[in-house]
C-alpha cells in the first residue's frame, strides 16, 4: 500500500446515501499517505458535511464551479492538473449518466472533462437503477474511454433490497486505488536513476553546489519501481525519503556519484535526473580558508572539469538505454537537442527551470522529450509524481524496441 504514498487523489463525492462511507475512505487514504482533496454535488452535502470532509482531508472542501475566489485563478483547472487520480465515490446512476454523455454542468462532471489524470469510478444505486439497460450501456461507454470500475458489491441496500449496487468498502477501494499505481511495463528489469545535486568541496566546510531538490529523480524512482523494475537510486545530497523497494546509494561528489553508477552496472536502463556540477576546485584546502583584511582583491579558485556520468555511462560496452536532463533557462530545446547528440542518449528530457512553477524545488514540472530522431513530445504542467509516471510509461515503450 506504500503505492499510495504522496500520491495525489481527487475524491469527488455525489448524492447518495453511501457518501457517508466517504469519510471513513478520507481517512484511510490519508493514512496510506495520500493526499486527499474533495469535490462535492450539491446533492451529497445532504448526506455529509463539507465541513467534516475538511476536517479528515485537511484540505478546503470544493463545492461550487462558480466560486469567484477559485475562479480568479481558475481553480478548477488546477484542481484538474493536481490530481494523479480522480476517485468518484459514490458515484449515482445520474452522475455516471452526465459524465457518459459529456455533461458539465457542475464542478465535479467539469473535472472529469478537464483532467487527464485516471479516473476511477466506485458505483453505489439501488440494484434494479444498477441492472437498468440504460445504467448498463453508460457503463459500457465509460469503460470504453478507460474509466476504471471499482465495484459495485452486492448485498443488503439502504431501501431493503439485495442485490448489486452497493458502494465497495473503503478498504477495499483504497487496494484498489493503490493497485491502479502498478504496471508490469519494466518488470525484470534494472534502472539506475541519478537524482539531486552534487557538492563540490572547497574547504571543509565550504562547497560549490546547485539548487536541486531531488524531488523529480525520487518520483520516477517510485514510478519505475511501481512499473516492476529493480531500481537504484544513487543521489546526492537531499532531504528525501527513500521510496519503497528502492536501494539508494548517497554520495557528494561528482566523481563520487560517477564511481556509484559504475559499480551499478550493468543496467537496462539509466535515467540521470541528478545536476551534477560540471566542475570542481582544482585542489581542496586542508584548512577552512580565511579572508585576508587587508586584501582589497576577491578569492580566485580554480576550477577543472569534472567527468560527465551521463556520457561516461552512454559510452560503456555494455551500454543501457540511456536518458538524460536538461534543466535550462534559455534557448531550452535547442540546448537539450544538442546534449542529446554530443552525448550519445536515446532520449533527453527538457526542463525549463527559469519557469519557478516548475523548477527546482517545485512539486510540479512540465516536460519535453526529445529522441533521436528529433521527436518532441510534450506532457503538461502536473506533479512530479504523474509527470514521473507519464515518463516511466513512455521510457519502458521507447527501450523494449530499442
Amino acid at each position: 500500500m506504500q503505492r499510495l504514498h504522496n500520491k495525489r487523489v481527487l475524491l469527488g463525492i455525489s448524492g447518495g446515501i453511501a457518501a457517508y462511507k466517504s469519510a471513513e475512505l478520507v481517512r484511510r487514504l490519508k493514512d496510506l499517505g495520500a493526499d486527499v482533496q474533495v469535490v462535492m454535488t450539491q446533492a451529497a452535502q445532504e448526506f455529509i458535511t463539507p465541513l467534516t470532509l475538511q476536517a479528515l482531508s485537511g484540505h478546503p472542501v470544493h463545492t461550487d464551479l462558480l466560486d469567484p475566489a477559485a475562479e480568479a485563478a481558475m481553480g478548477h483547472i488546477e484542481l484538474a492538473r493536481w490530481a494523479d487520480i480522480v476517485l468518484i465515490a459514490p458515484a449515482t446512476a445520474d452522475l455516471i449518466a452526465r459524465i457518459s454523455q459529456g455533461v458539465a454542468n457542475d464542478l465535479l462532471t467539469t473535472l472529469v472533462l478537464a483532467t487527464d489524470a485516471k479516473i476511477a469510478l466506485a458505483p453505489a444505486m439501488n440494484q434494479a437503477m444498477w441492472r437498468d439497460s440504460a445504467t448498463q450501456a453508460n457503463i459500457a461507454l465509460l469503460a470504453q474511454r478507460g474509466y476504471l470500475l471499482f465495484g459495485p458489491a452486492a448485498g443488503q441496500q439502504a431501501c431493503g433490497d439485495l442485490g448489486l449496487g452497493r458502494m465497495e468498502e473503503p478498504a477495499a477501494l483504497a487496494q484498489a486505488l493503490a493497485d491502479t499505481f502498478q504496471t508490469q511495463a519494466l518488470m525484470g528489469k534494472h534502472v539506475v536513476i541519478t537524482a539531486g545535486p552534487t557538492r563540490e568541496a572547497i574547504d571543509p566546510v565550504r562547497y560549490i553546489t546547485n539548487h536541486s531538490s531531488g524531488k523529480m529523480g525520487f518520483a520516477l524512482a517510485t514510478a519505475a519501481v511501481e512499473a516492476g523494475a529493480k531500481v537504484t537510486l544513487v543521489c546526492g545530497p537531499v532531504h528525501l525519503a527513500t521510496p519503497d523497494r528502492v536501494q539508494r546509494i548517497n554520495v557528494e561528489s561528482a566523481r563520487d556519484m560517477l564511481d556509484a553508477c559504475e559499480q551499478s552496472m550493468p543496467c537496462d536502463i539509466f535515467i540521470a535526473a541528478a545536476a551534477v556540477a560540471d566542475y570542481r576546485p582544482a585542489t581542496i584546502a586542508e584548512q577552512k580558508l580565511k579572508k585576508d583584511p587587508l586584501a582589497e582583491e576577491g578569492m580566485q579558485i580554480e576550477l577543472v572539469r569534472n567527468p560527465d556520468v551521463l556520457a561516461t555511462i552512454a559510452k560503456r560496452a555494455d551500454r543501457p538505454f540511456c536518458v538524460g536532463f536538461a534543466a535550462e533557462t534559455e534557448n531550452l530545446l535547442a540546448y537539450a537537442s544538442s546534449k542529446l547528440q554530443h552525448k550519445n542518449l536515446d532520449l533527453i528530457v527538457a526542463n525549463d527551470v527559469a519557469n519557478q512553477s516548475i523548477g527546482f524545488n517545485s512539486d510540479e514540472n512540465a516536460i519535453t522529450i526529445i529522441d533521436r530522431n528529433q521527436q518532441q513530445q510534450h506532457f503538461a504542467q502536473a506533479s512530479k509524481q504523474k509527470i514521473a509516471a507519464q515518463l516511466i510509461d513512455l521510457i519502458a515503450q521507447r527501450s523494449s524496441k530499442a
